[in-house]
């Protein structure tokens, strides 16, 4: 499944981001009681969901209205209380990647150190519920294990008034988070992209296209913006089932001669943990006769600075190839768990199943719960293999 975050309209804010994914079936209620919790800390806050028209298009609107305003802290006090919230481990890892965005623009446009960033900068109580909803809601529709391909933003025009004064739209803040992006002026005199909306779409976002690829629509969603304009303001959400898709990768490369058996497995691991879609390592004979070995990296593009960056720390290479714009064909790929019981206990087991055209072409389980598995329950791992079909 492929998931299209479409901006082009009327841009991009954290409630329409949420107003989207409601729309797309994430729960509204569970979603006001994360949002009104996790924002308690930095201030009181009241969230409602309704059903508006926009130039005639049936939306979702989050209205995220704050009823107290406690003072300004700084970012390092800010992100402690963030991770004390009583969420899932990695919705607080991916909120704080998106709260340093924000802080990391802030400190560049004003000059500040991210020490000196303080929470007024970085956003309110509101901007926590904008964050933290957006991503509660991304989990529980299961988008982090699907793609995620974001369009040119829409960023409005003119100007608008800051704490800091009257400043150009985009703001600064929103075109430090956006380098990387495609932005599209107007259509209006107004802001269309928020800095905390901008951050979300580039955290979550896997890959920006110009047009949306090859798909089979399955469901939309729309999140309303506050304004009204002539066009409609919303921020549309595709949900797709794809047939077979194209990745662009990357092939990286680089010979290794001086490493122990033991650090080449360190490598492996580091890359894979760094974001590698794969990596394999084959023995080759080199110059001089020399034994050594071919390190084979395959990443996507946005991870290929971190895949050479690590190769070189650890390694001391003087060399790295790349090969870019390698395609793949990719089939659609889904994750079921299922449950067995072995020896009385119960075990959990994510099953990895690949479609083409709609139908599978395999259904394996996940090494790694198989491993566990067998390390429990102390049957061989080809036991565990045989009981697990």
């Amino acid at each position: 499944m492929t998931i299209i975050i479409d901006p082009q309209s009327s841009g991009i804010a954290g409630n329409m981001l949420i107003g989207a994914f409601v729309d797309l079936g994430a729960d509204a209620d569970k979603l006001k009681e994360v949002m009104e919790k996790s924002a308690l800390e930095f201030g009181k806050i009241e969230v409602t969901f309704t059903k508006v028209s926009k130039c005639g298009i049936i939306s979702t609107f989050c209205h995220v209205e704050m009823l107290e305003h406690n003072h300004s802290i700084d970012f390092k006090e800010f992100i402690s209380k963030i991770k004390e919230l009583d969420l899932d481990e990695k919705i607080i890892n991916t909120s704080v990647k998106i709260f340093e965005r924000i802080a990391e623009s802030e400190s560049k446009v004003h000059g500040k150190s991210l020490d000196e960033v303080h929470f007024h900068e970085v956003g309110a109580s509101d901007a926590v519920a904008d964050v933290i909803g957006s991503v509660y809601a991304y989990y529980s529709l299961g988008y982090d294990n699907q793609k995620i391909i974001g369009l040119p933003i829409a960023i409005g025009g003119g100007r608008v008034k800051t704490c800091h004064g009257i400043i150009p739209v985009p703001a600064p803040a929103v075109v430090e988070i956006l380098k990387d992006a495609k932005m599209i002026g107007g259509p209006v005199d107004s802001e269309l992209a928020t800095p905390t909306g901008a951050a979300i779409y580039m955290e979550l976002c896997n890959e920006i296209k110009d047009f949306i690829p090859q798909i089979k629509v399955k469901k939309v969603g729309y999140g309303a913006g506050r304004k009204n304009f002539k066009h409609p303001n919303v921020l549309r959400i595709i949900e797709s089932s794809d047939m077979i898709e194209n990745d662009e990768i990357d092939v990286i490369e680089t010979n290794l001669d001086h490493l122990t058996g033991e650090e080449i497995g360190y490598l492996f691991d580091v890359l894979l943990d760094s974001g590698a879609s794969d990596v394999s390592v084959t023995p080759i004979i080199m110059k001089k006769n020399r034994q050594g070995s071919l390190l084979k990296v395959i990443s996507r593009r946005k991870y290929r600075e971190i895949m050479i960056e690590t190769i070189f720390k650890e390694t001391g290479s003087l060399g790295i190839r790349i090969a870019p714009n390698t395609h793949r064909g990719i089939a659609k790929r889904e994750f079921e768990i299922k449950s067995y019981e072995i020896n009385g206990k119960t075990y959990d087991v994510t099953f990895k199943i690949g479609y083409v055209n709609g139908e599978v072409i395999s259904k394996r389980p996940e090494y790694e719960d198989l491993k566990k598995i067998a390390k429990d329950s102390g049957l061989a791992l080809m036991k565990v293999k045989e009981i697990i079909k």
